[in-house]
C-alpha cells in the first residue's frame, strides 16, 4: 500500500464550472467563508431531498452564456423562478415548453410598444444573453415553491462583486435596473462611465407604475450606438427550440 498522502480536496472555486473569463475575475470570491457555508448548505438541502432550482449545472449559466468581455447590457433580477422546470440560470428566462411568466409577459408588452417587436410564445431569452445581455439574478438559487428561500445566505455578496467588477473594469455598459431591489444593487455603478436606466419591476403588481412605457430597449440601443457599439437585436426567434439552439444567430 502506498504511504503517499491523499491530495487535498479542491477548493470550491476550482470545482465550480465557471466560464473562464469570469472565473479569472470573480472566482476568488467563491473561496470566502460565507460562500463555503453556502455550498455546504446547498449540499445539505440536496441530501435532505429538497428541490433546489435551477439544477446545479445551470446555477452559473448566465456567465457561460455571456463571457465578461462580451457584456454590453446588464439586467438585474432578484430570485430564480421557483416552479418546476422554469429556472435555468438566466433572470426572467424560462426553458422551452414552460409557459411565459407574468413578468416576462410585461417585458414583451414593453418591447412591442417600444420597438414594435411582437411577443413570442415562449420565454427563452438565450439569444439576448448570447449577444452580450447579462441576465443576472441577485440570488442564484431557490427552493421549490419558496421564493426568497436562499436570500441572505451569501449569493448577494457574490453578485454585488460581479456588478462592481463590471462597473470598474468595463466602460459604456447599459444597466437595466427594474424595481427597487435591482436599483439598490446598482447603487455602486459610476453613471459617468455607464448608462443606468431605472424603472419599476415588470411584475403585474408594479408594471403599470412606470415599467410599461419606460422605453428602455430603444434607449439602451441608442446609448450603445452613441458609443460605437452594435445595438442588441431584441427580437427573439418564434420557436423556443430555435432560441435555445441559437439557430441563425449572428452575434456582434
Amino acid at each position: 500500500m502506498s504511504s503517499a498522502a491523499s491530495p487535498a480536496p479542491a477548493p470550491p472555486a476550482a470545482r465550480i464550472q465557471l466560464e473562464p473569463s469570469w472565473k479569472e475575475r470573480v472566482g476568488g470570491w467563491l473561496e470566502r467563508p460565507e460562500m463555503r457555508a453556502l455550498s455546504a448548505h446547498l449540499r445539505e438541502r440536496k441530501r435532505a431531498r429538497v428541490e433546489v432550482y435551477p439544477p446545479g449545472g445551470d446555477i452559473f449559466a448566465a456567465f457561460a452564456a455571456t463571457p465578461f468581455d462580451r457584456v454590453r447590457v446588464v439586467v438585474l433580477g432578484q430570485d430564480p423562478y421557483h416552479g418546476p422546470g422554469q429556472a435555468h440560470g438566466l433572470c426572467f428566462s424560462v426553458r422551452p415548453g414552460v409557459p411565459v411568466p407574468p413578468s416576462l409577459v410585461n417585458i414583451y408588452k414593453e418591447l412591442q410598444a417600444d420597438l414594435g417587436i411582437p411577443p413570442v410564445p415562449h420565454g427563452c431569452l438565450l439569444p439576448w444573453a448570447r449577444q452580450g445581455v447579462l441576465l443576472l439574478n441577485a440570488v442564484l438559487t431557490v427552493e421549490a415553491g419558496r421564493p426568497g428561500a436562499h436570500q441572505g445566505l451569501g449569493w448577494e455578496g457574490f453578485t454585488d462583486h460581479v456588478v462592481d467588477v463590471l462597473a470598474r473594469e468595463r466602460e459604456d455598459l447599459v444597466f437595466l435596473l427594474w424595481g427597487s431591489y435591482a436599483q439598490k444593487k446598482g447603487a455602486v455603478i459610476d453613471r459617468t462611465r455607464h448608462c443606468v436606466l431605472r424603472a419599476p419591476h415588470p411584475s403585474p403588481l408594479s408594471a403599470h407604475r412606470g415599467f410599461l412605457g419606460c422605453g428602455h430597449f430603444s434607449k439602451a440601443n441608442r446609448y450603445l450606438a452613441s458609443r460605437g457599439k452594435a445595438p442588441v437585436d431584441w427580437a427573439l426567434p418564434a420557436s423556443a427550440e430555435a432560441a435555445w439552439r441559437g439557430d441563425g444567430m449572428v452575434v456582434p
